[in-house]
């Protein structure tokens, strides 16, 4: 996965032509040195303590100044780029540090009223120094390592952010900036709680140029001439994730979907569309065909097709922006027919470790209720990720595919981590 994040940043860094203006030496590249400080907000009950969150990030970024590119246009100018962040969670026997390389779009916010107001959005990846290594005993006192959040040295990571440039001039910002900062592994391990911060940092933004200063020049296309469009498409997916079924089924199993689906594309920049999926859980079938306790006991009419209660079939709501050969997508979706998902809500109970009068270790199990929480998170699913496609999007192609890396959640439960692979097949473009 990291793979395909660095060469996404390749990809969204690439040189673009410049803007039409009277010959004005621009600024193209920027670097940003950045301070955080904030707090990690416990993610289980006996979370280990920590104090005051630090975190230094390093941002190489680009302007996107050129606004004969339909995405830059329709999105008035945002930035791209890569950070790296090395974080201190104050507590470095249970948590440890973490180094992230995050991929990001920034978008200039209420331009008329507030200048120097920006949303800057990031997905990428996280190694972590620590990760949850079960619980430790002593015979007389009994004492939990209860970092149930992180159990995996990779995660996922998510990071919003708003900036307000409080001093600027051509070649410095000095921004405030106040966000939201969150680690999954995607639901690949057990314990997988997530770990979120709310931070505040300070940062000074550098621009440059790569070589010489260089000035504005005609656009191919004047923005007057760029008309809006609306086009049909059809595109398929096939997928492979990885999770995990439980406490005592820890190990990493198989989740294969294909989805088709069919929509708009609004001005080359903004996709939606509706469709439907099929998903196949190899964790669930295994679970069945070992005619495992909760199926002997309360679903005896799984054994007679593993195949079927293993399964799920749902519709779903996609969007996605187009960035160049870069996608982002977020999907909304809704499940009509998920019947493991009553099992494996029961087996995700409450578990805890003690020591029996013989001095070993065993583990209790208490199984989950059926609540509200159950029904919600049964029904919705979203699902985040980013695409590279293989022909730039600017150029329209008719036909195209795209590889992505993608979360999948229950209600924002993290249910699998998923590299997909589609076909993209546009239909004729029509000017509104």
């Amino acid at each position: 996965m990291t793979k395909i994040i660095t060469l996404i940043f390749l990809i969204t860094t690439i040189f673009g032509q410049a803007q039409k203006k009277d010959s004005i030496p621009i600024y193209n590249k920027f670097t940003t040195t950045e301070l955080q400080l904030g707090l990690t907000l416990p993610s289980n009950k006996g979370f280990p303590e920590t104090g005051l969150q630090k975190s230094i990030s390093l941002h190489f970024g680009k302007y996107h100044i050129n606004n004969n590119i339909e995405w830059v246009y329709r999105l008035k100018n945002p930035t791209t780029g890569m950070s790296f962040t090395i974080t201190d969670y104050a507590n470095k026997e249970y948590i440890g540090y973490s180094a992230s390389m995050m991929p990001f779009v920034e978008f200039r916010m209420f331009k008329k009223k507030i200048k120097g107001l920006n949303f800057n959005v990031s997905l990428g990846v996280s190694y972590f120094t620590k990760s949850y290594a079960g619980t430790i005993f002593s015979l007389n006192n009994p004492i939990e390592n209860n970092n149930t959040a992180i159990s995996t040295k990779i995660t996922w990571s998510f990071k919003s952010f708003f900036y307000y440039n409080f001093i600027r001039n051509r070649k410095n910002n000095w921004r405030l900036g106040v966000g939201y900062f969150h680690h999954s592994n995607g639901h690949t391990k057990f314990p997988n709680q997530g770990l979120n911060s709310f931070l505040f940092s300070i940062s000074k933004q550098s621009n440059y140029n790569l070589n010489s200063p260089k000035t504005l020049k005609d656009p191919k296309t004047p923005i007057s001439n760029i008309e809006n469009s609306l086009q049909q498409f059809f595109t398929i997916r096939t997928g492979a994730g990885l999770n995990f079924l439980s406490y005592n089924f820890n190990n990493q199993k198989g989740v294969f979907t294909v989805a088709p689906s069919y929509g708009l594309i609004f001005n080359n920049t903004f996709k939606i569309g509706i469709g439907f999926f099929y998903r196949f859980y190899e964790h669930y079938y295994q679970y069945i065909k070992n005619n495992e306790e909760i199926v002997v006991d309360q679903y005896t009419h799984f054994q007679n097709n593993p195949i079927k209660y293993s399964s799920c079939i749902g519709l779903f709501i996609s969007s996605e922006l187009f960035l160049g050969n870069i996608g982002m997508e977020f999907d909304m979706g809704y499940n009509l027919y998920k019947p493991f998902y009553e099992v494996d809500w029961k087996l995700n109970g409450f578990y805890w470790d003690f020591i029996n009068d013989n001095g070993t270790v065993e583990t209790m199990y208490l199984e989950r209720e059926l609540t509200t929480t159950y029904h919600l998170k049964h029904a919705i699913l979203f699902r985040i990720g980013l695409k590279y496609y293989l022909i730039n999007t600017i150029k329209n192609p008719k036909s195209n595919i795209f590889i992505g890396v993608n979360l999948n959640t229950n209600l924002g439960q993290a249910d699998f981590t998923e590299l997909n692979f589609g076909y993209v097949y546009r239909f004729g473009i029509k000017s509104k």
